[in-house]
């Protein structure tokens, strides 16, 4: 077990003064320093209590440790140096050359100091800085790549450029780049002029070519010198010498760029002459290995060398060993800050490893890893896993990444590329006494990136220290990432019959029948599918039943499962004392839970592990998080640690299993939501000694990138996404249907004598489908005249065209069985409504209402407004496109359905004009006169996208996982928004953090807000809501590229400003007049994967909401200001403290654990549901102090909801909606701002629905009625769920927790919705006899939950249902008992 106490790192006690202010603290330092303590232990002692410290921010280190001043001067004149770099590695290189320079003084005595760019974060900091430049003669920058620090450089250096003898910028970002000048040379023109030189800055697209042309250049110098006038020809040689120096980075090479700068520029050495030597090169490029002669950029050499190695073993030579690639980063070898390098080397080579330790000096490792790591004769790799240890993206570095170039290399190595973290901005103290672990920054640039090109296990393996700035070995983690890296490549090496696996199943929540849950998957006829597979293709799986029913009864035993009980099948039975011996952290969990083995998991004396093995296959089931059912640990604003049951699943698959891999099936368990750090986990944080050394291949929803993300970085998963169901409309049913036919017989008689009698059937039937609450309808039997009469059937027609078109996934995805092309006919319909300007596409809607000379838009708004004739044309239009979709998929499909090789059939579609079969359909309706080019346009993309849709991937990618090859990432996201989702089987990946919100999310965001606000106007009496109290979910802003995020921005009136690199980091006030309106007040709830996901976003946003508060502007118009102002006067603090807005809970929290308290029904009033929602959701982010994390503010928290006078949700994609998911309602504060408002007035609920291109703004309880409608009480969706037998009642039991859940937080539900779901599930016999038999134990908890909602007074009903519901839940229990007699 990975644990820092034995890391060989002591920090001197003289001069205690340097260090920064809190390493001098006790508590922090025993968790560090070398200790004769019992290993066992040690993992007790560690758990550091962190305290938000010193100045709040993270790089807490202070530049003094970078200044020297000679002690004596000798009269010589004084050269005086300021720099400001990314990382600390040019610290000692610099500050030694300038020791030799000054004990030698012979021209001029060196004063220099150094920053790193983070520090300059901190005020008092950035002053000295400024102060430092006042007499400086030269200012050196390099790496500066963060926009707002980027910024303060500029602003600072551009003061003092005319008046410095020399500015030196190595790459930056361009703003920081024009400020070079040495003598005539500058680059104030950059971007501008047409030398060659400059041409390299403006290549955006080629990212890292930017570095590798700088190199080009370097190298090719006398070229370029003859395009530049003579008289330049002199600075230009000498900058491009300082930058061979630099990049060169050794001590001497620092020492004679000193010598050559200060020689040639600075005034008072004019007239001396400085002898300097040429720099020393290095490779580019090439093999590196600490203990070889030389660096070799031949790879055949460097292995020979490596076999006559005398200091190694001949095992370790022989042809069998491991072989681990290394990606370094060349500064680093260069200016002698490699000791981490080294001893990851020696690590991989003492557990038996070879070692391809490869480097580049550029920002592109492509090239060298195709060049040194594959065979170019064979295209075979010589490595079995490849670890980068440089943290950055494999192409561009912190600047510009070149992904698709990235993935390509890897592609073609296809081993596992691992990458892991040195800390950049922090020292190791620092980042061990942090809860939010990594700093934001440098999650941005080295976590999110390296996953787009496919990296993954974020391991930290490197700190830094505080005085040197040299980077030193964690040594423990250094270990862990060596085993894990072996552990990977072994996966390439075994063969498929010895390899073992553990199939790792969920159960949530902890309930019978609950075995096996994963959002929208079948998940033991996924496994049975995946066995069969494997089995086929070698693997041992002996004994696998003959179908997945019987593979679900040995699982359970029987489906009887409950955990309190041993009903499951035991797999094994751990003894106390075996279990302290395998799990090192055992004591850690016992401020929890007591002693083992406590009584979860457990049966009094041994701790137990359910599950079933089938030759070298484990299916085990993973324990669930122990404290759902007790309220009293539900209020706990920090989530308890795992249970001892939990631990012991863990340490059974590694220790005694022995599994190769785990693969974690479907979305999600609880593993990486256990606590510990967000990001950068050290080995006291919960997943990293859960997880061990074990290889993680996680099967993931790819509608889910954001729990993903999580899965990724804290249990270091490989996640492989699996399809969602494909999607159907909703269709019509019962009343509905009966009602629409009265429709479509209106318009046909409307006006002969029947339109009024059939109008009174309408507005009746209308009536008894309690489409009343959404539709205001006359009396029954009123006189309205034949204009009314259209208004009223058009409003209710409308609202039917919504229920009927809702897309829903029916039934459960099984892996390995892609949709047939006629099942993917729905979603195709959903991506064709969609513009994609940035693709040249129209969508089919709009091409259609452009053929009869409408506006899609205006038949949309005209629509929702219950305009009879344009609702009828949107109908046609729908009908249309699906018709001519339909057409479409039939040509391209055999007699089974199935796709057919997909490009041939499209080749013969697309070459015959009149036979292209959209045209055919389209040539028989109103629309005959589409355009032909937009409508080819179109179809060759859903050509596209049908091809993707049905791909079989899902198996093959996790074959590949499993066989030590490399996954090909893709995004995660919703299909429909964006089809490169597709096709799924792909390593998900989330996107880069700091480049939303996009310019097309703030357009979005605006009109959803101005409708947001329009509704809110007309259902409050025309005034403005002063506060909306809204939350952020992690996957939608990952969909929608932010668009929440930027209506937030929007309602408090500022605009995002994107950087040349088109990240955001900074925003600005939108004016008053420009707005239109007062600015909006917000109280932001952040989920807790969006915290983890975008700290960054939130730091944005919190300076937003500082700055608007800050605004000279009248209360009337800027509601921010107006509250913080009335809320800095009654706490008596700072009103920027006041306007703290941007809450989350607890780092390594999630969740207000609202939803466990009511699927567990472990809560007694809504009272207590409110309190942890107050305790767990009131951690503030502050942009002031970001290294402090989250700290409690719950007065402000509670002050600022009283005067929210709407709460707000979104919903953005068709597969998950209010009652699919227990998180909308656990977010949701109706009732509690209620309770906390001084007038006790309920706010308006709103939910914005984006997922169709008509984006609606409805109140809460419309939405859970459609919800209701669409799903739970709808014929096809239920009857799809029972198709997926046992899995199936489970999920329309959750349907109904979850309107429970709505119904407690916020009392929106109608009274019908229980009582349609009793008629449906309890009154109809032959529904009830099938959701017993099926799964008694999810029935059983359906009849409980009807019982609840009457007792909770959700749902008033006569008593002879309630006598009903109580007699089936004596029968049920009766029927379970008995199957366990």
């Amino acid at each position: 077990m990975a644990s820092l106490v034995s890391s060989p790192f002591t920090l001197p006690t003289s001069k205690v003064d340097q260090l920064s202010s809190f390493s001098q603290k006790h508590y922090f330092l025993h968790s560090f320093l070398p200790k004769k303590t019992n290993q066992a232990n040690s993992k007790s002692c560690l758990r550091v209590k962190c305290a938000a410290i010193g100045s709040g921010l993270f790089t807490q280190t202070t530049p003094e440790v970078r200044r020297i001043v000679p002690d004596n001067d000798h009269g010589l004149p004084t050269v005086k140096v300021v720099y400001v770099v990314l990382e600390a590695q040019y610290q000692s290189a610099l500050t030694a050359a300038v020791q030799t320079l000054n004990s030698k003084a012979r021209y001029a005595s060196f004063q220099v100091v150094g920053y790193l760019v983070e520090e300059l974060r901190d005020e008092a900091t950035y002053k000295t800085f400024c102060k430092g430049l006042e007499d400086a003669n030269i200012f050196i920058g390099s790496l500066i790549f963060v926009e707002e620090l980027a910024l303060k450089v500029k602003a600072a250096v551009e003061k003092e450029r005319d008046r410095l003898d020399a500015v030196l910028v190595f790459p930056s970002m361009p703003e920081v780049m024009r400020l070079n000048k040495l003598g005539s040379f500058s680059m104030s023109q950059l971007g501008q002029s047409k030398s060659p030189f400059f041409q390299l800055f403006k290549k955006k697209k080629s990212s890292a070519g930017f570095a590798d042309s700088m190199l080009k250049l370097v190298r090719t110098l006398p070229k370029v010198l003859k395009y530049l006038p003579s008289d330049k020809a002199q600075d230009a040689r000498l900058y491009i010498l300082s930058l061979q120096f630099w990049l060169g980075g050794s001590p001497d090479n620092l020492m004679n760029f000193l010598k050559m700068i200060s020689g040639s520029y600075v005034p008072a050495l004019k007239r001396t002459k400085i002898e300097y030597s040429d720099p020393v090169l290095f490779l580019d490029s090439g093999i590196w290995h600490p203990l070889a002669p030389c660096m070799y950029d031949d790879v055949k050499e460097y292995l020979n060398w490596y076999g006559t190695r005398r200091d190694a073993n001949e095992k370790l030579k022989g042809p069998n060993a491991p072989v681990i690639g290394l990606v370094l980063q060349r500064s680093h070898i260069v200016t002698g800050d490699e000791s981490h390098y080294v001893a990851v080397i020696m690590e991989l080579e003492a557990r038996g490893a070879k070692v391809i330790p490869i480097f580049a000096g550029g920002l592109d490792f492509s090239g060298p890893v195709e060049r040194f790591l594959i065979d170019p004769v064979t295209k075979r790799p010589f490595v079995n896993s490849v670890v980068s240890l440089t943290g950055f993206a494999l192409v561009g570095g912190p600047a510009r990444q070149d992904h698709p170039r990235a993935v390509e290399a890897l592609m073609k190595l296809d081993v596992p590329y691992i990458v892991a973290l040195p800390l950049v901005f922090q020292t190791t103290e620092e980042w061990l006494n942090s809860t939010l672990g990594l700093h934001p920054i440098q999650v941005a640039l080295q976590v999110a990136l390296p996953e787009l090109d496919g990296g993954m296990e974020p391991i930290v393996f490197a700190g830094r220290d505080p005085r040197t700035g040299k980077s030193h070995a964690l040594h423990k983690r250094v270990e862990q990432l060596c085993i894990r890296a072996i552990r990977w490549a072994e996966l390439k090496r075994k063969s498929k019959a010895e390899k073992k696996l553990a199939i790792t199943v969920f159960s949530f929540p902890p309930d019978k029948g609950n075995v096996g849950t994963a959002a929208y998957l079948n998940v033991f006829d996924s496994i049975f599918s995946v066995l069969k597979e494997l089995k086929r293709d070698g693997y041992n799986v002996e004994g696998l039943p003959e179908t997945s029913e019987s593979l679900i009864e040995d699982v359970l035993h029987d489906k009887e499962a409950k955990f309190s009980s041993p009903n499951l099948n035991i797999a094994y039975k751990m003894g106390v004392r075996e279990y302290q011996t395998l799990t090192p952290y055992a004591t850690a969990l016992e401020e929890s839970w007591g002693k083992p083995p406590g009584n979860l998991n457990s049966d009094g004396e041994n701790l137990l592990v359910y599950g079933k093995q089938y030759g070298n296959v484990f299916i085990g089931v993973q324990p669930t998080f122990g404290y759902e059912g007790d309220p009293m640990r539900l209020l706990f604003s920090k989530s308890a640690s795992p249970h001892h049951g939990f631990a012991a699943y863990y340490s059974f698959v590694e220790k005694i299993f022995k599994a190769d891999a785990v693969l974690h099936f479907g979305t999600h368990g609880s593993l990486e939501f256990m606590p510990g750090k967000q990001v950068g986990m050290s080995d006291v944080c919960y997943p990293d000694s859960l997880i061990g050394n074990i290889p993680n291949v996680y099967y993931y929803a790819a509608n889910n990138p954001s729990e993903a993300t999580i899965a990724k970085r804290r249990s270091y998963a490989n996640t492989i996404s699996y399809l969602t169901p494909p999607a159907e409309n909703a269709g019509l049913y019962k009343g509905l249907k009966q009602l629409s036919e009265l429709i479509s017989s209106y318009q046909s008689l409307k006006d002969t004598g029947r339109g009024p009698q059939i109008v009174s059937s309408i507005i009746s039937t209308a009536k008894q489908c309690n489409l009343d609450k959404d539709v205001s309808l006359p009396d029954e039997g009123e006189e309205i005249s034949a204009k009314e009469r259209d208004l009223v059937v058009g409003k209710v027609y409308s609202k039917i065209m919504e229920i009927e078109s809702r897309l829903l996934p029916c039934g459960l995805h099984v892996i390995g069985e892609p949709p047939s092309a006629m099942e993917a006919v729905a979603t195709l319909v959903n991506i064709a409504a969609l513009n994609r300007p940035e693709e040249g596409i129209s969508s089919l809607p709009a091409i259609l209402a452009e053929t009869v000379g409408r506006n899609i838009e205006d038949v949309y708004r005209g629509s929702d407004k219950g305009i009879l004739k344009d609702v009828e044309l949107l109908r046609q239009i729908t009908d249309t496109s699906r018709g001519a979709i339909s057409a479409f998929v039939e040509r391209t499909t055999n007699k089974k359905g199935q796709v057919v090789d997909v490009a041939d059939k499209l080749t013969s579609v697309f070459g015959f004009g009149l036979n292209e079969p959209w045209v055919q359909y389209l040539s028989s309706t109103k629309f005959y006169q589409a355009d032909r080019e937009k409508l080819r346009t179109l179809f060759a993309f859903l050509g596209e996208c049908l091809k993707l849709v049905v791909a079989d991937n899902e198996l093959r990618s996790l074959k590949q996982a499993l066989e030590g090859k490399y996954v090909e990432p893709g995004p995660g996201g919703d299909p429909i928004r964006n089809p490169k989702v597709l096709p799924t089987g792909k390593n998900i990946h989330a996107l880069d953090p700091q480049s939303i919100p996009t310019a097309a999310a703030l357009q979005s965001a605006m009109v959803v807000v101005d409708r947001l606000l329009e509704r809110q106007k007309a259902d409050n009496g025309g005034k403005y809501p002063e506060t909306v109290a809204l939350v952020l979910w992690g996957t939608d802003n990952i969909k929608t590229y932010g668009e929440s995020l930027a209506q937030v921005l929007w309602m408090i009136g500022v605009r995002p400003v994107a950087d040349t690199f088109g990240r955001v980091n900074r925003v600005e006030p939108v004016s008053l007049e420009e707005l239109g309106r007062p600015r909006i007040d917000v109280v932001v709830n952040c989920s807790g994967v969006f915290r983890d996901l975008f700290i960054n976003q939130m730091n944005l946003l919190d300076r937003a909401v500082k700055m608007v508060a800050e605004l000279d502007e009248p209360a009337d118009q800027n509601y921010v200001r107006k509250h913080a102002l009335e809320q800095a006067q009654a706490l008596g603090i700072e009103v920027r403290d006041a306007a703290t807005r941007v809450f989350s809970n607890a780092s390594g929290s999630y969740s207000s654990n609202i939803n466990l308290a009511v699927e567990n029904s472990s809560w007694n009033d809504e009272k207590q549901l409110q309190d942890m929602y107050l305790s767990r959701k009131s951690l503030a982010f502050d942009c002031d102090a970001p290294g402090a994390g989250m700290t409690e503010k719950r007065k402000v928290f509670e002050m600022a909801l009283s005067t929210a006078d709407a709460t707000f949700q979104n919903l953005d994609s068709s597969e998950i909606s209010l009652t699919d998911v227990s998180h909308y309602f656990d977010s949701d504060p109706t009732n509690l701002v209620q309770g906390l408002r001084k007038d006790g007035k309920k706010p308006n609920a709103y939910i914005a629905d984006t997922t169709t291109a008509n984006a609606q703004v409805r109140t809460l309880s419309e939405t859970v009625r459609l919800d209701a409608r669409t799903k739970l009480l709808n014929p096809k969706w239920y009857e799809g769920m029972m198709s997926s037998g046992y899995e199936g009642v489970r999920e329309i039991e959750k349907r109904l927790t979850n309107t429970v859940g709505w119904s407690a937080t916020s009392g929106q539900v109608d009274n019908w919705v229980y009582e349609e779901a009793n008629s449906t599930f309890i009154q109809d016999e032959e529904m009830l006899k099938r959701l017993m038999n099926t799964n008694p134990n999810s029935f059983r908890k359906l009849v409980q939950t009807f019982l609840e909602a009457n007792g909770r007074g959700y749902w008033e009903t006569s008593e002879d249902n309630i006598e009903k519901l109580r007699q089936l839940y004596s029968e049920v229990e009766d029927k379970i008992e008995g199957i366990d007699r």
